[in-house]
């Protein structure tokens, strides 16, 4: 396995041992936390639905619309508020977060070694978001940097050239729906999954705001689980915003 894929599989691990604060659900009276990140057996895939079908995907379905028009994302049912002061993880933006999924904050590590596995690009991960109570096998990710002079697309230039042989790479400018003042940019693009050795879909999201920039990364243990997974990352899409501090 390459360095940056690494990373991204190491992240998780050292985040078993190093979460701390971390609040048992995604409000500040949030509910009981479920399986640790580190469960990514065949039991965690039977706890719930197949990919898509569980609360990732419960989703309204899409809405009629003429011919040939583009088919409305699925969004998943939400299940709390992330990022403000006294929720599990405390960012420079909040957003809605999927039913079942359970987040867990990654503490800064002072180890240079440490410090090094939980970095992509110019973002270090700040948080993790378990979809695995809601039935699939993949995480939320979010990270974040200081520079706040940086633009969308550079920050996630960045982030992709960090992972490991990065191909079909398609980057695009979007419009936070929930704050349309904040710059943003999305990516699309396929990895080597380092416990499969096949390729599979990523994608990431990236703001800029007055406190730096923050990257939703969504991976998942294969491309079916990351198509499983879209409806919650859509629903963190759609609700995001800057914080207010």
């Amino acid at each position: 396995m390459g360095r940056a894929a690494g990373k991204a599989a190491a992240a998780a691990v050292v985040a078993a041992v190093l979460v701390g604060g971390c609040a048992p659900g995604t409000g500040a009276g949030g509910t009981a936390a479920g399986p640790s990140a580190g469960s990514t057996g065949p039991s965690a895939r039977a706890a719930g639905p197949t990919a898509g079908a569980g609360a990732a995907g419960a989703a309204a379905g899409p809405s009629a619309s003429a011919p040939g028009a583009a088919r409305p994302a699925r969004v998943a049912a939400k299940g709390g508020t992330l990022g403000a002061p006294g929720s599990a993880c405390p960012l420079p933006v909040t957003f809605d977060v999927a039913a079942a999924w359970v987040p867990k904050r990654i503490k800064p590590v002072d180890d240079p070694d440490l410090r090094d596995l939980l970095d992509q690009g110019t973002v270090t991960i700040v948080c993790e978001i378990d979809a695995k109570p809601a039935g699939n096998i993949g995480f939320l990710r979010v990270w974040t940097d200081g520079d706040a002079a940086a633009t969308p697309r550079e920050v996630l230039e960045s982030f992709v050239a960090g992972d490991d042989s990065p191909g079909s790479v398609v980057h695009r400018d979007v419009e936070p729906a929930a704050d349309p003042a904040l710059p943003a940019a999305e990516v699309t693009y396929v990895v080597t999954s380092p416990l499969l050795g096949e390729r599979k879909k990523v994608r990431a999201l990236a703001v800029v705001t007055p406190a730096g920039p923050v990257v939703l990364e969504l991976g998942g243990m294969d491309t079916d689980e990351h198509e499983g997974m879209l409806p919650a990352y859509e629903l963190a899409k759609g609700s995001l915003a800057a914080a207010r501090r």
